[in-house]
């Protein structure tokens, strides 16, 4: 293959994965008990306080390769509220971006007493990003002068919010979220830059099974993101064992986008797509969660053999009300 077209080919697979990321990416953590992280309406939904940490790095070995940490709490606020905080630092290449969110949501019940689930929820996140390109090193290996390059950090800050709905009804859960719904300017590239980078997320999933062997979860997410129409959609499934010493669970998650690029090989053209196919596992003791998850992406064109790799630890406090009688981990 042509190393220019090659080349070509990789940054735009990466431009996928990342999806031109502005505010906190949207990877596979959500699976990790994390709901939160993508949808403004799950504050304060399950029964206990949610405290979660995340790390994800990826190409081990190579420089500057993309890594991202979050931190992130809800919980319930009264009967009917729901609040959170979410703080993230992202960094790839040159480029980084720290933000923090915070987070009110309201609960309406309509069930017939404590234990029956049937709870539609809506909810808003407020938060700033700064965004960084540094620029520094920029004439270490090539000196001489640049009239684009400012040669030291940019920095640019950007106001954006997030909304959302989610109904939870026994087994069944379904979460809509339109993230970034302001358009802002950044202005890190130019005097006026707008960043509207508007995404629609929609999840959805049930459970079955029984309690005492194995419960099974598949799920669905879809994104948008309307200023590109790049698209993609993960399929998931989770199981769940009950055990004496806690909750062991795993999964398997396969994203593809619905766009590609085409880039020549021999003498013909192929097409490639963003996949990545992702295994987790994880464990509930006492109050605690620990988990792993892997990403590993599939093609012919791609940066590097290893994969992203993700750790997820998890603290559940305040639980106060009884658990509800359903198979629903993310709200129990």
């Amino acid at each position: 293959m042509n190393l220019k077209k090659a080349y070509l080919v990789l940054l735009i697979v990466i431009t996928q994965v990342s999806f031109s990321q502005e505010g906190l990416p949207v990877y596979s953590d959500y699976l990790s008990d994390n709901y939160y992280l993508l949808h403004p309406s799950m504050a304060g939904a399950a029964n206990c306080t949610k405290v979660r940490l995340t790390a994800r790095q990826q190409w081990f070995g190579q420089e500057d390769a993309p890594a991202l940490q979050t931190i992130s709490m809800n919980g319930s606020l009264g009967e009917r509220s729901g609040g959170g905080i979410i703080v993230f630092n992202d960094k790839n290449g040159y480029h980084s971006q720290t933000g923090m969110k915070l987070t009110y949501a309201h609960h309406l019940m309509f069930s017939r007493d404590n234990v029956d689930l049937n709870q539609l929820s809506f909810g808003m996140s407020a938060g700033f990003v700064q965004n960084n390109l540094d620029e520094s090193s920029f004439y270490v290996n090539n000196p001489g002068f640049d009239p684009v390059v400012f040669g030291d950090i940019q920095r640019a800050s950007y106001f954006n919010v997030d909304i959302g709905a989610s109904y939870n009804f026994l087994d069944f859960y379904v979460h809509a979220t339109v993230k970034n719904a302001l358009a802002s300017d950044r202005k890190l590239y130019t005097d006026s830059e707008p960043v509207n980078l508007r995404r629609f997320i929609l999840n959805s999933g049930y459970t079955f099974g029984d309690p005492d062997r194995i419960i099974w979860e598949p799920s669905f997410m879809f994104q948008l993101v309307t200023q590109t129409q790049e698209k993609t959609i993960d399929l998931n499934i989770k199981a769940y064992k009950e055990l004496d010493f806690g909750r062991l669970w795993g999964g398997l998650s396969y994203r593809r986008s619905l766009d590609g690029a085409q880039y020549v090989r021999g003498n013909g053209v192929a097409d490639q797509k963003l996949q990545y196919i992702t295994p987790i596992v994880g464990l509930n003791f006492n109050s605690y969660m620990i988990s792993y998850t892997y990403s590993h992406l599939v093609g012919d064109v791609k940066f590097d053999a290893g994969g992203f790799h993700q750790i997820t630890l998890g603290l559940n406090l305040f639980c106060k009300r009884e658990k509800y009688h359903c198979n629903c981990p993310a709200i129990n």
